[in-house]
C-alpha cells in the first residue's frame, strides 16, 4: 500500500463506507461469533486504541517479530481455546452471503482439518495471483498447478488447531499446515457464492468501496 500505510496499520484503511478492520469485525457479529480475537503488530497502539472497548474482541500482540499467519494463529490459541475456530483476513470486503456462515453450513456436513472458502477467479477482484487450489468431487483440495480450472482462496476459513504445533516454529505461514492436512486428505472448500475484494492494492481500495456501494459488476 506504499505511503497509504505510512501513518497508520492496514486493518485501518478506509474501504468505501467503513474502515477494512470493521468491515470484517461487521461479518464476525453478523455470523454470531461471541469471542474474536485480533492479532497486531505494525503500528499496533493505533488499532488498540481504534477497538478499546468493542465488545468480545481481544487483543493478542506480535511483538517484536510478525508471526506470519500460521504463528500468529498459535500464539492466539490461549486466548481461543482448543475448539475450531474461524480465522478471516482483514484486508477484503465483500458483497454476498456472510463468509463464515457459508462456512459453518459446509463445514456440519464434512469430517476435514480445515475448510477454505475458495471463489472463482472471476470473483476474485482485484486478486493479481495466479489460483491457489484445486478441488475434486467430493470437496477435497490440492495445490493448483496449471491443470483445469484452479480456485482462489479468498482469506476465510475454519480450521482445527491441534495440528500447529507439530510443526516446531514460532512464526509460520498456514500454508505449511494446509499442506499437512492435504496429504492426510483434510483439506477441504467450499465455493463463495458471492463477490469479494483482495485489498491488496490502492486499486483495491477503490473496487472495495465500489462492491461496498453496491456498483461493482
Amino acid at each position: 500500500m506504499g505511503r497509504l500505510t505510512a501513518d497508520r496499520p492496514k486493518p485501518l484503511l478506509r474501504a468505501g463506507r467503513s474502515l477494512l478492520i470493521d468491515h470484517a469485525l461487521t461479518i464476525v457479529e453478523q455470523a454470531g461469533v461471541a469471542k474474536c480475537v485480533v492479532n497486531t503488530h505494525y503500528k499496533a497502539e493505533m488499532l488498540e486504541k481504534h477497538l478499546a472497548g468493542r465488545k468480545g474482541v481481544i487483543l493478542s500482540p506480535e511483538f517484536p517479530d510478525r508471526l506470519e499467519t500460521g504463528g500468529g494463529l498459535l500464539a492466539a490459541l490461549p486466548l481461543l481455546g482448543p475448539d475450531p475456530v474461524y480465522t478471516l483476513n482483514p484486508d477484503t470486503v465483500w458483497r454476498g452471503p456472510n463468509p463464515l456462515l457459508a462456512l459453518e453450513e459446509a463445514w456440519k456436513e464434512l469430517d476435514c482439518g480445515a475448510l477454505l472458502l475458495l471463489s472463482t477467479p472471476s470473483a476474485a477482484l482485484g486478486h493479481a495471483g495466479s489460483a491457489d487450489f484445486t478441488q475434486d468431487s467430493s470437496g477435497r483440495l490440492r495445490r493448483y498447478e496449471g491443470d483445469g480450472d484452479g480456485l482462489v482462496y479468498t482469506g476465510a476459513q475454519i480450521i482445527r488447531t491441534e495440528g500447529l504445533e507439530s510443526h516446531g516454529r514460532r512464526v509460520f505461514s498456514l500454508n505449511v499446515e494446509w499442506d499437512r492436512l492435504a496429504a492426510g486428505g483434510k483439506l477441504f472448500g467450499v465455493v463463495y457464492k458471492g463477490k469479494w475484494v483482495d485489498v491488496g492494492t490502492p486499486e483495491g481500495l477503490l473496487l472495495a468501496a465500489t462492491l461496498d456501494a453496491g456498483h461493482a459488476g
